[in-house]
């Protein structure tokens, strides 16, 4: 679905029956036995599945907190424009989705429109290579915009959580700016795997 758009755009954080519900995991282990659990999985290399299947939690599945907006998720967040999903947030009107909206205001137009793009440009690809050159050029560009340094002023430095992006709004970041983003680099300059 697109659990993973949201999570980029919002920042939000899953629980962990959320995460073995979405099948990022198949087990969740108590914090309580992982000291137990790490040694049986030194003693049993060879069958780590095994010894997971002997830890995992034992009490019945805790709730899973992301299945109530689950349905609300895919049909909100599905858009190709960020501009899309804040209408179609704004439109239902539920409070869930007001609260999204209020988070999304909070966060740099120019980031909100570079995740998407990623997401939706990387599941397009068709090697891990791929996705991983894109990123490489990407992440090297990106750090020198003005709102990566004003998040990490707002953040990091001066700690007053109250950056001051540019552009201020999702009209103010172009198709170009976007583009010069997520351009390849030179030849010369391209990521490459380690051989």
């Amino acid at each position: 679905g697109q659990t993973g758009v949201w999570l980029a755009l919002t920042g939000a954080r899953l629980k962990a029956a959320d995460t073995v519900a979405l099948g990022i995991h198949t087990h969740f282990v108590p914090g309580i036995d992982l000291a137990d659990f790490k040694a049986a999985l030194l003693s049993n290399p060879a069958d780590p599945l095994e010894e997971a299947d002997r830890y995992v939690c034992p009490t019945e599945p805790e709730e899973v907190p992301l299945d109530a907006h689950r349905e609300a998720i895919d049909r909100l967040f599905a858009f190709d424009t960020v501009e899309e999903i804040f209408a179609a947030l704004e439109a239902d009107g539920s409070d869930w989705a007001l609260a999204q909206l209020k988070t999304l205001k909070t966060k740099s137009p120019q980031s909100l429109k570079v995740s998407l793009r990623q997401i939706r440009t990387g599941a397009g690809l068709s090697s891990f290579a791929e996705n991983m050159a894109m990123e490489y050029a990407l992440g090297g560009r990106v750090v020198q915009t003005h709102d990566f340094l004003e998040g990490v002023r707002a953040v990091i430095v001066d700690k007053d959580n109250a950056p001051q992006w540019s552009p201020a709004d999702l009209s103010g970041v172009s198709d170009a700016s976007l583009d010069a983003l997520f351009a390849p680099l030179p030849v010369n300059e391209e990521w490459e795997p380690l051989a």
